[in-house]
């Protein structure tokens, strides 16, 4: 049996999510946008997780757009705010260690004339709420920024920069694909106009998310087709996902409190044993604002691949960061924003915990790391150097 420990890359979906969904793939199988009673059945389905999503999340269920997922919710959100506001403005606010499901679509407004700035962050990956308060100018229309990084877990203070967004009048965006179903979440009290959100990340099934639209918001459709979802989401819905969406968040909003306290306690574990243990390593990231889940650690003088597959071989498996940039041989962007070397940010593996994460998981990895850091350091030249 394999230990799983990259939850933050995908989930399993939970049982109790599959079955809310079997029903939706084959006896109530209608299109909830036509009128006749195979219709409403399907409708009536699709309005009630409308209402669960937005209730854990203190939102009106009219505020909910069903999308492909976390990937498509910040494009929506982005560029839909880009387009809808053109004339007021052409300036964007973000941070240099965003998801690249919102650095990519900036870039890509760059490409057509508008201005980005990409507010640094500080060594533990925290932004600077008084760097984004001088930072907006009268042309500001969006200021975006995550919820809780992927790779490094640092939990933004994101209440702040919304209350900062709120008083200037600029829209706030944040990408909280790590951080819902996984830490409360108020709409109102974060001062969030947008949010972005994944069911997948939480036990759901892929292919499903939303983007939390705060009524009076204007954003355009980057997508034209239907009227679904008030004209901003063409397309049939994907009901079999998003009722699993539903079932997983209604889930999560029952076990969230005891499920964080758990996560805590053998993050902590993992994270003390490896420094215990293993000389020369470096905790990326917050050491206290961070996701319940994450443990992010550089080490020195061995590539992360390397460690990453000799833990597969050992039946334990992570990655060296994002799933998205994992094809790719330049070091992690948000590593390196917070100041390690393009080597050491080679050097870092990221553990993220889960619902099957057990206190013998933690002590398997703890048994076995060290053995291959050990030999690996043996091997490599980075370690004859120093």
């Amino acid at each position: 049996m394999k230990t799983y420990l990259d939850y933050a890359a995908t989930t399993p979906l939970d049982p109790d999510v599959l079955s809310a969904m079997l029903p939706y793939f084959s006896d109530i199988f209608g299109n909830p946008s036509s009128f006749h009673s195979y219709g409403q059945e399907a409708r009536k389905a699709l309005v009630n997780a409308r209402s669960t999503i937005a209730r854990s999340i203190g939102a009106n269920p009219d505020e909910v757009v069903f999308t492909s997922g976390g990937t498509e919710s910040n494009n929506l959100a982005i560029k839909g705010t880009a387009y809808r506001n053109r004339k007021k403005g052409n300036h964007i606010i973000t941070s240099t260690i965003e998801h690249h499901a919102v650095l990519k679509p900036c870039r890509f407004l760059e490409q057509e004339g508008w201005k980005i700035t990409r507010l640094p962050v500080d060594s533990t990956g925290l932004i600077d709420p008084e760097e984004i308060r001088k930072a907006i100018t009268p042309k500001t229309v969006l200021i975006s920024v995550m919820h809780g990084n992927n790779e490094i877990g640092t939990i933004e203070p994101v209440a702040e920069i919304g209350r900062i967004a709120r008083e200037h009048g600029v829209y706030f965006h944040t990408d909280a694909v790590q951080t819902y179903g996984h830490l409360p979440i108020d709409v109102n009290e974060m001062y969030m106009d947008m949010l972005s959100a994944s069911a997948h990340k939480l036990y759901g099934p892929k292919g499903v998310g939303f983007l939390y639209v705060k009524k009076g918001t204007r954003i355009a459709p980057f997508m034209h087709g239907g009227e679904q979802e008030e004209g901003l989401r063409g397309s049939t819905h994907n009901l079999p996902g998003i009722v699993g969406l539903a079932k997983a968040a209604e889930i999560a909003g029952r076990t969230m409190k005891q499920e964080c306290e758990r996560l805590k306690l053998l993050r902590d574990r993992l994270i003390r044993g490896i420094e215990e243990k293993i000389p020369r390593v470096t905790l990326n990231g917050h050491p206290t604002k961070r996701l319940p889940n994450n443990v992010n650690i550089a080490f020195t003088a061995v590539e992360g691949e390397s460690m990453m597959l000799e833990l597969d071989m050992e039946g334990i498996v992570c990655s060296t960061g994002s799933a998205c940039s994992s094809l790719s041989l330049e070091p992690s962007h948000v590593l390196t924003a917070l100041g390690l070397s393009h080597e050491l940010a080679h050097c870092s593996l990221r553990f993220s915990l889960g619902s099957r994460t057990r206190a013998e998981d933690i002590e398997k990895v703890l048994e076995v790391l060290p053995r291959i850091v050990r030999r690996l350091r043996e091997l490599s030249p980075l370690h004859e150097a120093q």
